[in-house]
């Protein structure tokens, strides 16, 4: 996999500049919790998932040097020009409905680097807007890793002009389950019911 272009005019800010404008003219968003972001060392940024417009909220989200890498479908990177731009962009390829070893070992490895993954733990997009059980994979991270866990709520409807919150929590605190040896499967329900908690306390007035 090609590194993230760091540069001031790399692909991955050209793309969120060029998304986020479309953002704006689209949807009214409102960030919550923006000091909650570690500015350093690996971080793992969990939300709920309800749409395709959810990596460009968690993006606009995070400060400009804590550049997110979303996992994408591998059969993304088979059309030519979106290719050159999820690779540039530094995204990860993934192949649904099967272990992939692979993308494990390239989050593995980026997250000793101290850089950020996004994850959403329930694996798809949620038809009804409501919150899913989470899957394992997130939990396994968390714990095989030592990056912060940022959990994030995104909360409304994507309709023209609708107003959008985006609330960030504080890390979630892994070191009990650490030291329990918890399953993947409890630190993932744990990173969920934070997320939980974020969408039950900020979801009044949101229409």
């Amino acid at each position: 996999m090609r590194p993230l272009n760091n540069g001031p005019f790399g692909m991955y800010r050209l793309a969120v500049g060029v998304v986020n404008v479309i953002r704006r003219l689209s949807f009214r968003v409102e960030y919550i919790g923006r000091e909650n972001v570690p500015l350093d060392g690996s971080m793992i940024v969990c939300s709920n998932h309800q749409s395709n417009w959810d990596p460009v909220l968690l993006a606009g989200a995070m400060p400009k040097q804590r550049q997110l890498r979303f996992f994408a479908k591998k059969e993304l990177f088979e059309v030519p020009v979106l290719k050159h731009i999820l690779n540039r962009a530094g995204q990860i390829p993934v192949s649904r409905g099967e272990g992939d070893r692979q993308a494990l070992r390239v989050v593995l490895q980026k997250l000793k680097e101290d850089e950020v993954i996004s994850i959403f733990p329930e694996g798809t997009r949620s038809k009804d807007g409501t919150l899913g059980k989470a899957q394992a994979g997130v939990g396994f991270f968390a714990l095989r890793s030592d990056a912060s866990v940022l959990p994030v709520a995104i909360i409304g409807t994507y309709k023209f002009r609708s107003k959008l919150k985006v609330v960030i929590g504080k890390p979630v605190d892994l070191s009990g389950l650490k030291a329990e040896k918890a399953s993947a499967q409890t630190a993932a329900d744990l990173i969920m019911a934070t997320i939980g908690d974020l969408y039950m306390q900020h979801s009044r007035n949101v229409r």
